[in-house]
């Protein structure tokens, strides 16, 4: 019997529905966070060191982590469904965006909870103007200068040359997606093989408007970023409504 370890205001629901879709028997176990902290009860770390959840339990396998419980789940029980055939275009998609949604995806949207409940928190009237404003003045940013490959090495995949990321925060032009979505796939202009995609976007270009709200000036761009000069920074220039930090 598949036991789910299910976390209230948790990412366990998604596994919930994948059960409910693919028709199995499973057994709920139910934890509460914490009504003041949000944290999880240390009775998790009792089914796994990591003592969060998402958690299943098959027998005597353990296995956390969303994507990989997806992953073990349908390779086990799917028969065929709920996934694209192996070694198919669509496959190589689908795997792509599954470790998307929970790689480059959760974190910043994570951190945009935090501040979130940061601006809304019940605090006594007169300091709640400072403490959404600092909220509002926060901005954050993933960084990694390197995605996966989209090939199979024979076991795994290496180091790509890109990824996607995310600004965030009070002072971000949001709701827009800046520069261009590389076709996902094996064989096309923007592949060198290898399941390496050439970035469409540099990261100088991206971080050159955050390095100015940060306070950087434009005099010394180039000596935090060496390689600015090669690329046209002002295509992302609108990114944050402010280019210098507020203090």
């Amino acid at each position: 019997m598949i036991r789910v370890h299910h976390l209230n205001n948790s990412r366990s629901q998604r596994i919930l529905w994948l059960l409910e879709e693919l028709g199995l028997p499973y057994e709920v176990v139910r934890y509460q966070r914490d009504a003041k902290t949000m944290l999880a009860p240390p009775e998790l770390r009792a089914v796994h060191p990591l003592g969060k959840s998402p958690v299943i339990t098959d027998d005597d396998i353990t296995v956390a982590e969303s994507g990989a419980i997806i992953e073990y789940l349908i390779d086990r029980y799917g028969q065929g469904r709920l996934q694209p055939a192996a070694g198919t275009p669509e496959r190589l998609r689908y795997t792509y965006w599954l470790h998307f949604a929970e790689g480059s995806a959760m974190p910043p949207l994570l951190m945009k909870l935090v501040f979130d409940k940061i601006s809304t928190a019940p605090v006594p009237f007169f300091i709640k103007p400072i403490v959404k404003g600092i909220a509002d003045k926060v901005t954050a940013f993933t960084a990694s200068d390197f995605g996966r490959t989209l090939a199979s090495n024979g076991d795994g995949s290496d180091h790509g040359w890109g990824s996607h990321h995310f600004v965030l925060g009070g002072a971000v032009n949001g709701g827009k997606f800046y520069g261009k979505v590389p076709d996902i796939g094996l064989d096309h202009s923007q592949s060198i093989g290898q399941g390496i995609l050439i970035p469409t976007t540099s990261l100088e270009q991206m971080f050159a408007p955050v390095a100015r709200w940060f306070g950087v000036s434009d005099s010394n761009l180039s000596t935090v970023f060496p390689n600015v000069g090669h690329f046209d920074i002002a295509s992302l220039g609108g990114l944050l409504k402010q280019t210098t930090k507020q203090t």
